[in-house]
């Protein structure tokens, strides 16, 4: 039996009664986030599921920590929190733990935790190092790695001085299938070993999202919750962030094939450069008695890359100038020859795999444990599952749960290539049998997980409805900041539809004046690519004039662009998709967030497709019940970068007037904090921006 937490005992600490209170002269007391943190105790004391929304500044971190913390204490079981990105993860185990800790006045080991593939396998590195058909400059990089392991504690890949070849670190990273555990020579100092030893030993791990599922597909196959897997066994787990789940999961359980992913594995075993050869095959043939001729088992090898280029060369004539395909009923009748050209692959593959089986048939069985050996096993278990996919392909009439579709990618040298990928068409069983039908507690925080006040679509879409409802518990936390007061939202009302041509004009010269009106300052949210670039080129060559710097998605990594977008307050950015969510800016640098459209997802987008029709098939309405909710969810984000912190003030300014006259558009305003709004012209928002900003 577990020890039960006592819910307002816990709240207490963060109260103005609390110790924390009495030693910070800037404490506030947040009414929402004791109840949040109550709920949370709850939780945890009656094995419930929890589905909280916690708007910007209730400080939910704090009020899952606490809880944790206490309940491992007391029970000494293990908590895992998951999150979506790697700022969280990384405030969360270098900031907020520590902190919570302090409150409570005691010390639990905690543990972020990274993918295997972050660390370096030393096995791997070594093995390279002794090839020689490497270029001088990869000797020379392979050379810095190696002095570095030899004084390296964790073996992880972001403590390298520089930036390693992506060729080079996936040779010499840790991964799971070419892992010799104990049966390796150097498994004593194994960083992967050290990081799995250190997660027994600690009772809060702290993940990503990816982690955490990779977790539960073993569980899943294995139905074993009691044992450890990619990560030791856990009952208790918190999601943050867990307005991503589903697209998280979506990823995670999808399968691709591309060129690349299939050169990857046949380089391992056999790859050729200048006069030279090198591989696992090299290994296995001195070590079998295999009839089985090298000349032979290279011929196969080499027929599967024919047929791949073959495949893609049919997959780029389907595409044309598209970026994705979708393989389906209304598309079947032209996908003959992409079918025929996955036959092919699968039957080469499959050839290749039974010659170099044959070969390690051969090996005596002393040799078998060899690292060689081994590996070559794994290799072909992957080269295998690629071939399984082509079988996917070709059948994929009788998968009517998976979507199948085509994406050209760019090369940053300037070519192109072709993904082919299963998505699952949904993830809520999956979501169900993995984690809330085994796990006792979880409990899923975010700002932004309803839409017009009602949770309906996510637990519908994560999976959350097969449970019974007794077992659930959910709750709307508001942002204890003033936006009542101290946010002026605006929609502009004579802007044309974004679907007319004339949009885009009227765009780039209205965005010049709503800059102006707020001296810089400006967070601009677009949903397309193009049109931040034709409003970049109009804007800045206007606005530099003025002294504003205009900053792009794309000219810099995302974290050096925020940092110069903050260090420079009268700037501004242009940013799309990636931007909408996770940008943390508190203060004067952001006081306009101005959103281009409402953020529908894209029509083409070939899952999006396959979940639209699903609905509309099965009797529903699917504009209604997936674009719109996932559309409001992004919008939520996009509104919530303005407000960072109790001090801020500014505007948040829509320029999609479908938000005031569409009969949808009740969903969004519905959904946003309610804010001082100016529902007007352009020439009137402007002035009420200027006026409202002149008065801070």
């Amino acid at each position: 039996m577990y020890k039960k937490l006592d819910e307002n005992k816990v709240a207490k600490y963060l109260s103005n009664e609390g110790d924390f209170a009495k030693n910070n002269l800037d404490f506030e007391e947040r009414l929402s986030q004791l109840e949040l943190t109550k709920k949370i105790a709850q939780c945890f004391n009656e094995n419930q599921i929890g589905v909280f929304e916690a708007g910007t500044g209730v400080g939910k971190s704090f009020a899952y920590l606490l809880p944790t913390l206490m309940w491992v204490k007391e029970n000494n079981q293990r908590v895992v929190i998951s999150t979506g990105t790697i700022n969280l993860q990384q405030q969360l185990a270098e900031k907020d733990i520590i902190q919570a800790q302090k409150i409570l006045g005691i010390n639990e080991k905690f543990l972020l935790l990274k993918g295997r593939q972050n660390y370096v396998c030393l096995r791997r590195l070594y093995d390279l190092q002794e090839e020689k058909d490497l270029f001088f400059e990869e000797e020379e990089e392979l050379e810095l790695i190696s002095e570095w392991v030899k004084t390296s504690e964790t073996g992880s890949k972001s403590e390298l001085t520089f930036l390693p070849q992506e060729a080079i670190w996936q040779r010499i990273n840790s991964e799971s299938e070419a892992c010799m555990g104990n049966r390796c020579k150097f498994a004593e100092n194994c960083f992967v070993m050290r990081v799995k030893k250190a997660a027994n030993e600690a009772k809060i791990l702290i993940v990503n999202h990816h982690l955490l599922f990779s977790d539960i597909q073993v569980r899943l196959s294995s139905q074993n919750y009691e044992d450890a897997a990619v990560l030791p066994p856990y009952t208790k787990l918190i999601f943050d962030e867990a307005h991503g789940i589903e697209a998280a999961a979506t990823s995670f359980f999808s399968e691709s094939l591309n060129k690349f992913s299939i050169q990857k594995q046949l380089n391992l075993l056999y790859r050729q450069r200048r006069k030279a050869a090198a591989g696992l095959l090299f290994s296995l043939h001195a070590l079998s008695d295999s009839p089985v001729e090298m000349n032979e088992v290279v011929a196969a090898l080499d027929q599967i890359k024919v047929d791949m280029q073959l495949l893609e060369d049919s997959a780029l004539d389907l595409i044309q100038n598209q970026f994705t395909w979708r393989l389906c009923e209304a598309t079947a009748f032209s996908a003959g020859t992409i079918l025929e050209k996955f036959e092919k692959l699968n039957v080469s593959i499959y050839e290749f795999v039974g010659l170099v089986r044959k070969v390690l048939e051969g090996i005596k069985e002393k040799d078998t444990e060899l690292p060689s050996v081994w590996e070559s096993k794994q290799v072909l278990k992957r080269i295998e599952s690629l071939g399984l996919l082509c079988k996917n392909f070709i059948t994929w009439e009788e998968r009517p749960n998976s979507v199948f579709w085509l994406e050209k990618r760019s090369l940053s040298s300037g070519g192109i290539f072709v993904r082919f990928i299963e998505t699952p068409l949904q993830i809520a069983s999956t979501m169900n049998a993995g984690v809330f039908e085994p796990m006792e507690s979880v409990v899923c925080v975010s700002a932004t997980l309803q839409v017009a006040r009602d949770f309906s679509y996510w637990k519908y879409r994560t999976g959350l409805h097969f449970q019974d409802s007794e077992r659930v518990d959910s709750g709307v936390f508001d942002s204890p900041f003033d936006y009542k007061n101290n946010v002026l939202f605006s929609v502009v009302t004579d802007a044309p539809f974004p679907t007319q041509k004339l949009f885009q004009n009227w765009l780039e010269q209205s965005l010049e004046k709503l800059i102006l009106a707020s001296s810089g300052r400006s967070l601009v949210l677009f949903t397309s690519y193009d049109s931040l670039i034709f409003a970049y080129n109009y804007c800045s060559a206007k606005l530099i004039k003025k002294k504003i710097t205009v900053y792009k998605q794309g000219d810099d990594d995302r974290f050096r662009l925020l940092k110069k977008f903050k260090d420079e307050t009268s700037s501004v950015l242009f940013a799309t998709d990636s931007f909408w969510e996770g940008v943390d800016v508190p203060g004067e640098s952001l006081s306009h967030v101005i959103i281009v459209k409402m953020p529908f997802p894209v029509p083409s987008d070939p899952v999006f497709q396959a979940r639209s029709e699903n609905i509309d098939k099965n009797g529903g309405n699917s504009f209604m019940e997936l674009s719109v909710p996932e559309s409001v969810i992004k919008f939520k984000q996009g509104f919530g970068r303005l407000m960072r912190s109790c001090k801020d003030r500014g505007c948040v300014t829509v320029l999609d007037n479908r938000l005031i006259s569409k009969y949808y558009g009740k969903f969004f305003l519905e959904s946003v904090p309610k804010s001082k709004n100016c529902f007007n012209t352009l020439e009137n928002v402007v002035l009420s921006i200027e006026r409202f900003l002149g008065e801070s």
